[in-house]
């Protein structure tokens, strides 16, 4: 951390864009700090400034609008859990928060920080993903939209330009239908997650699968939907069969995304574990 360091705290989502306007790429935003703090004491963090934007009001509430279900930037994820709001229309997303890091982090860490991180094994990310959420960024140019799925350009860096700040999500409702988070670590709690999961998926009348969006997370460089096992479980009934079909498949895009490491032993075998645990509330159901 460099010596002459200074600490800003602008009041308005019009003095932070002016100031990122000059200063961006010196600058590091502050909102519950669990990453950037970790950063600092490590000696990781270069910043010229550190800009606090807690007091920006247009960061902060959970809404429904003609666009979607809104989430500010700035909510924390025990907003989020609590959020009546969030747990009708997009309960992949509540179910990410409910186990995410200790009470302690989910008071203080938001999901704007969650994503601007861009860590391959942010909580939030599959579940936003399925929802289909799209990230509203305030800059100099004025307004800018990308899908969440675009948000990261690789491990740990973001597609969030140094002079924009993410000022609210939009997700796609899910109301109804089969909706799941699921991921595993080195330990039961407090864990990085190694493999993520997150599903959104709907039957028909005949118990066959007719929409179905499906995320891996954590062991990819970035989050992303898997298409191809949305496409294979489409139209079919989720039997157990199926099911394990869908997981080997999840498992060898994950090894044609990420490549073979000594890791892959371990992370091959979980992703076609998760994906059963994940869909066998269908299967147990059908």
């Amino acid at each position: 951390m460099r010596s002459d360091v200074e600490y800003v705290r602008p009041a308005s989502l019009e003095e932070t864009v002016g100031f990122l306007s000059v200063h961006g790429p010196e600058t590091k935003p502050l909102a519950g700090g669990t990453d950037l703090l970790i950063d600092i004491r490590s000696g990781k963090c270069n910043a010229r400034y550190i800009m606090d934007v807690t007091r920006i009001p247009e960061l902060r509430g959970i809404v429904v609008t003609e666009e979607g279900l809104s989430v500010g930037a700035g909510a924390t994820i025990s907003e989020i859990a609590r959020s009546e709001e969030v747990k009708r229309y997009a309960p992949v997303l509540w179910k990410s928060c409910l186990t995410f890091g200790s009470p302690q982090v989910r008071n203080t860490a938001t999901i704007g920080g969650n994503i601007a991180n861009a860590s391959p094994s942010a909580d939030t990310v599959p579940p936003l993903i399925v929802h289909e959420a799209v990230a509203v960024l305030a800059g100099p140019e004025g307004e800018r939209r990308i899908p969440v799925e675009q948000s990261a350009a690789g491990p740990n860096r973001s597609n969030v330009g140094p002079r924009e700040l993410i000022v609210r999500f939009i997700l796609k409702p899910a109301e109804g239908g089969f909706s799941e988070f699921l991921k595993i670590g080195r330990r039961k709690a407090l864990a990085i997650a190694r493999v993520s999961m997150a599903v959104l998926a709907e039957r028909d009348a005949g118990g066959a699968i007719s929409f179905i969006r499906f995320c891996l997370g954590s062991c990819t460089p970035v989050a992303c939907r898997i298409r191809e096992v949305e496409d294979f479980l489409l139209g079919k009934i989720p039997e157990e069969t199926v099911v394990a079909e869908g997981g080997r498949l999840a498992a060898r895009k994950m090894i044609e995304i990420s490549g073979r490491r000594p890791t892959t032993v371990y992370k091959e075998q979980a992703v076609k574990g998760l994906f059963m645990r994940l869909l066998y509330p269908m299967v147990k159901n059908d």
